[in-house]
């Protein structure tokens, strides 16, 4: 049996990360994290007025970075605790922080059986273009997913450092398909494809937002990290600002290609869109080398989703919001294996099920919830937690810092208020037998659980003793 400490002891976590390994995981989480997959979605709601979604949601990214970056330079930014211990020892309530990150914890597990599966797509895609495998209705999609998943488990279950040379590994082949996707691509776009620019009026274009928001969703996976980074004080703010601005132009890239170069019959929502799209102006050898890219888009946020669940139980554990149970880390490694056995079950049952949705139609709109409160955390920090804010380094200016709560805030209220908007309009169209849970359902129940959850953890801990 692994041998295993509790995470009070000295030196749990392994700083094996440095500058190179962090930009990787931003950067590969938020390229695979829906790009590859959203940009059809997009296309099929509001056609080449996507391109404008991207420039509206890119600032609001940006500007809710801050708060991560501000509180990533304090001694916070050397723990695994993310928003938990950013929003809780400013607000000075852990249960809001709970209920926030439990529902974080909830869409990441989700967002890892999607991402399992858009994967094994992506690889039965390859395959196919290759000539080693004909697509049929029955491909075996799930079984390919656990077999990525299982492969990504032992990825983790070797070390943290591990997982980085994976993602820089990854990388730089996403890189590459990038470029064989974009740069030839920009010159076979064809302006006409880019009329009507709003193909389902304005109200198709704002609806569209919320959805395409998942193409940077997870941006702040990294900050669970901040345990195993090599001086996150000093890197990991100025890693946020940077990578976040290249993923953004990066993205822009991809969506004029998309837009730009049609297949006959637009953008297929199918198994690879931007192979279909790359196949009209390249080879096939070249089209594959594009779904090569799908897969380590798919692969580098898979990767970096893993790193989260466990952080985040291993955290609350560590706080007494979960039982200690979580708090243990492997002695060999220095990762939270408990948690990270956990969460493999967990997606794969989600899998196997085919139950996504129940996970994954939270993740937005409880990372809407959760980066305006942790923009209004960074309002507060300076009159709530004076010493925290005196140990700042991140060199932003608190006028900017400001400016940029206010506009992420303003930027994930009005995200809210348009999913919501969206949800009413499904909850009174159809009757309940007719459809599935709206986000907003799925939201408050799994609210009402975990804070269940919470009152019976400090409930048991009570009895024995505990505070």
């Amino acid at each position: 049996m692994t041998e295993e400490r509790e995470s009070s002891q000295e030196g749990g976590f392994r700083r094996d990360l440095g500058s190179l390994e962090s930009y990787a995981v931003l950067i590969g989480t938020l390229i695979g994290a829906g790009i590859f997959k959203v940009i059809s979605d997009t296309y099929q709601q509001t056609g080449p007025s996507g391109i404008l979604g991207l420039l509206v949601l890119a600032p609001a990214i940006l500007t809710t970075s801050v708060a991560y970056a501000v509180y990533l330079s304090t001694s916070l930014g050397r723990e695994p605790g993310g928003e938990y211990s950013h929003i809780s020892r400013t607000l000075g309530g852990k249960r809001l922080a709970f209920i926030g990150t439990w529902l974080k914890l909830i869409a990441y597990l989700g967002a890892g059986a999607y991402l399992a599966n858009a994967l094994a797509e992506y690889s039965l895609e390859l395959c196919s273009l290759l000539g080693l495998y004909e697509l049929h209705e029955g491909s075996p999609t799930k079984l390919v997913a656990g077999l990525w998943l299982l492969f990504f488990f032992a990825v983790h279950s070797s070390g943290v450092r591990w997982i980085g040379r994976a993602q820089v590994w990854m990388c730089l082949l996403l890189g590459l398909s990038i470029l064989v996707l974009v740069v030839p691509g920009l010159f076979a776009i064809e302006l006409d494809n880019y009329s009507p620019f709003f193909t389902q009026g304005f109200s198709g274009f704002a609806l569209s937002l919320p959805p395409l928001f998942f193409a940077f969703a997870g941006f702040e996976s990294l900050a669970h990290a901040a345990g195993e980074v090599k001086d996150s004080n000093r890197r990991l703010p100025g890693v946020f600002l940077r990578g976040i601005i290249a993923t953004t132009v990066i993205f822009l890239l991809i969506a004029l290609v998309a837009f730009g170069v049609r297949p006959e019959g637009g953008i297929d929502a199918g198994r690879a869109p931007l192979a279909a799209v790359a196949s009209v102006y390249l080879p096939g050898g070249a089209a594959a080398l594009v779904a090569v890219g799908g897969m380590m888009a798919a692969a580098t946020s898979l990767n970096a989703s893993l790193i989260v669940p466990a952080r985040i139980a291993y955290m609350l554990a560590k706080d007494e919001s979960l039982p200690s149970w979580f708090s243990a880390l492997t002695l060999r490694t220095g990762i939270p294996q408990r948690g990270l056995n956990l969460s493999l079950l967990i997606i794969a049952l989600l899998l196997v099920t085919d139950q996504l949705h129940l996970a994954l139609g939270i993740a937005v709109f409880a990372l809407f919830a959760l980066y305006g409160l942790h923009s209004f955390a960074l309002l507060l920090l300076p009159s709530r937690n004076p010493s925290l804010y005196a140990e700042q380094q991140s060199g932003i200016s608190r006028p900017v810092q400001i400016i940029s709560a206010c506009l992420s805030i303003l930027a994930m209220s009005a995200l809210l208020i348009l999913q919501v908007s969206g949800d009413l309009e499904e909850i009174t169209g159809k009757l309940f037998a007719e459809r599935r849970f709206t986000t907003s359902e799925l939201f408050l129940v799994w609210v009402l659980i975990g804070s269940v959850l919470y009152a019976l953890t400090k409930r048991a801990m009570h009895r024995r003793g505990q505070p």
